[in-house]
């Protein structure tokens, strides 16, 4: 019998009671994106990330602090365990002021593949533009696999490049949505 998964716009209390504790973000990667003289290449690299405990405290606080300054989350729910997030930051930014940052989106290791992170990618998008926004922001890992998972929705390298996004994660591609 197949699962339900319920997604929703996660507010502080949500996000309060909420715990990451069963959430598995685990990624291993063996191919990476780079950028070499204006050019995209593919290349081996291969390691493994694994949210502990700490970095998962940190990032509901990041969540929270979404919510707090005017941003969204949407969560993806099985029963009552959150098996998948993601977010759009309040800040607009850029030269026309026309970009949000989609800070997160994550879908548990045994949960990927099955088609919630682009849901909660299209969710993201239809809330980032009754906010008001033209264009999603991602600082993308470079991972063969999130780069495709991205080109797949329909992103592109970005045209401005946000200096404190890339200055974070300097070897993340950044790319945007238009919406």
């Amino acid at each position: 019998m197949k699962q339900t998964i319920t997604y929703k716009l996660m507010d502080l209390i949500i996000l309060q009671t909420t715990s990451l504790k069963k959430f598995n973000r685990y990624q291993e990667t063996n191919r990476v994106w780079y950028k070499d003289n204006e050019q995209f290449n593919i290349k081996a690299d291969h390691f493994v990330e694994q949210w502990d405990d700490d970095i998962k405290i940190l990032v509901l606080q990041d969540l929270q602090q979404c919510v707090n300054s005017g941003g969204i989350v949407v969560g993806a729910f099985l029963e009552d365990d959150l098996i998948g997030f993601a977010n759009v930051e309040g800040e607009l930014f850029g030269s026309k002021q026309e970009y949000r940052e989609l800070t997160y989106i994550h879908v548990s290791n045994e949960f990927r593949n099955g088609g919630i992170g682009k849901k909660l990618f299209q969710l993201c998008c239809q809330k980032a533009k009754e906010m008001g926004t033209k264009k999603l922001y991602i600082g993308a890992h470079p991972s063969e696999e999130t780069q495709h998972f991205y080109r797949n929705l329909g992103c592109t390298y970005a045209v401005e490049i946000n200096q404190s996004i890339f200055d974070k994660e300097p070897l993340d591609i950044q790319l945007e949505f238009v919406l």
